[in-house]
Parts: C-alpha cells; structure tokens; sequence
C-alpha cells in the first residue's frame, strides 16, 4: 500500500492556509534522526503537520510539499503513527508550562548532552540497594555534584558517543579524569581477580 499524492498534498495546502508557521514533517526512515535538538527546534513553529505513510508508505511526489523528513531511527515499523506519537510527546515536553517546572526538561537525558543521573525514592535500602548517603546528606553543592559526576560517568560507560560532541567545561573535565582512573582501577583489579583465580 502506497498513499496517493492527490489527497495528502491537498490536505497539507489546506492546513497551510489557516496558519502560516506551520512545519509540515513526513515521518519516513530516509529522514534526519530525531533528537532531543530537534524537539527543541519544532517548539518555534505555531502548527506540526504529521504525514504517516503505512506499510510501503507515501508516493515519492510528497516529499516536494512537506517542509522536513524525520526518523526514530534504524528500524522500520508498519506505519508513522507510532513515530508520531513519539514527536508530539517529546516536542510537548519543552513547551513551557506543560511540565509542573519548566526547567525540569533542561536536566533530562540529552537535552544537556549527558545521560542523566540515577534517580532514587524509599526506602533507603532496599535488598541491600541503598540510596546514596551524599543524597540524604542535605547539603545541595555536594548532591550538585554528585548527580553531574554520576551523570558523565553513566554517558562514558553507556553512551561516549555524546562526549565526543559535547563542549565540557573544567569541572566536567576533572570529574571525567577522576571517573576514567577509577574504571581503570576497577578494571585492573577484575584483571588481576581472574589471573589469580
């Protein structure tokens, strides 16, 4: 199944008429990747206009009237409704005042190019698990930068990719230096573990 051009183009011309900052984006695995960047662009225009192929998807013709192609990633799925609902929650989350605060988005994974820090609730230990003692400590600089260095140390270990790209300042230097000797540390520690055994 192929969507015809005819009623899409139509549609998107008609939408168009009623708001002029509208963004039209067809959701197909040939465009760019969907980043939190690009949810925090889409916030500028006044309108989002979807268009979902399904299954083979959209006659070629409509990629000439829509403003950009977005997608999730390397996978395919039968249709662009699924991708869709993911923009339109991700793009929603930076729009003020949806959120209770509307810094909170500004500390979530991506948006300043780490991963973000474990989060922790009660009870404090929890089989043998426990909350940090720093957390319940009070004293907010220390939290600070604990959650920072725990946060470049969860981006070194599952995602350095985002390091590569990311301008750090001295402190997130120092804190990465710290963190790369420890790893080393553990690591020729676990070496020397195995040739013992």
């Amino acid at each position: 199944m192929v969507l015809k051009p005819e009623p899409v183009v139509e549609a998107l011309e008609k939408t168009e008429d009623c708001r002029r900052r509208s963004h039209s984006i067809l959701l197909t695995p040939q465009g760019e990747t969907f980043t939190q960047k690009v949810a925090e662009d889409l916030i500028n225009f006044s309108q989002i206009i979807l268009v979902c192929g399904r299954y083979e998807g959209v006659d070629e013709r409509i990629r000439y009237f829509v403003d950009q192609e977005i997608s999730l990633g390397d996978f395919i799925l039968n249709g662009g409704e699924a991708a869709a609902l993911v923009i339109i929650e991700s793009v929603s989350r930076v729009i003020p005042g949806v959120l209770g605060k509307e810094e909170s988005h500004l500390s979530d994974s991506f948006s300043a190019g780490l991963l973000e820090y474990p989060h922790y609730t009660r009870p404090r230990n929890f089989r043998g698990f426990t909350v940090p003692d720093v957390l319940i400590s009070g004293h907010h600089k220390k939290i600070t930068r604990w959650r920072l260095r725990e946060s470049l140390k969860r981006t070194l270990l599952k995602r350095p990719d985002l390091l590569e790209n990311k301008k750090l300042s001295f402190e997130e230097r120092e804190l990465l230096k710290d963190i790369k000797k420890e790893l080393t540390s553990l690591q020729e520690k676990r070496n020397e573990s195995v040739r013992d055994n």
